[in-house]
């Protein structure tokens, strides 16, 4: 009798997407909870949500131990930045870590001479 169902015979067409992504999470990173602790408590000091405060935390962390770079000198470097500044260096940072098909993106507002653009009635 026949069927639109697909047939039962053969492998699995989804075997090689799970071995994919058995394997996906094996290579594990670890940083001391001290550093761990100050990069998210930073992020959450400036507006973060808790989950986007750790996953920005971790690239940050990872960027820092692949630049040889202190995270604690990182972070004091960071404070100056007013939360726009942060949110630009953040989005740089992400889009970094990013596949090349999507970035994130910000407005840049441009400079505007005062004294050129306004009206001067005679």
């Amino acid at each position: 009798m026949p069927t639109n169902l697909p047939s039962q015979s053969g492998a699995d067409s989804s075997q090689e997407v799970k071995q994919f992504f058995d394997k996906y999470y094996i290579n594990q990173i670890s940083f001391p909870s001290n550093q761990i602790d100050a990069v998210v408590g930073f992020f959450l000091q400036h507006g973060f949500d808790q989950e986007s405060a750790r996953s920005t935390g971790i690239v940050l962390l990872n960027q820092a131990r692949e630049d040889n770079v202190n995270v604690f000198q990182l972070i004091d470097t960071l404070k100056a930045l007013t939360d726009v500044q942060l949110s630009q260096v953040v989005a740089q940072i992400l889009n970094a870590y990013r596949e090349n098909i999507s970035v994130l993106g910000y407005r840049v507002a441009g400079v505007i001479d005062e004294y050129e653009s306004r009206n001067i009635l005679v």
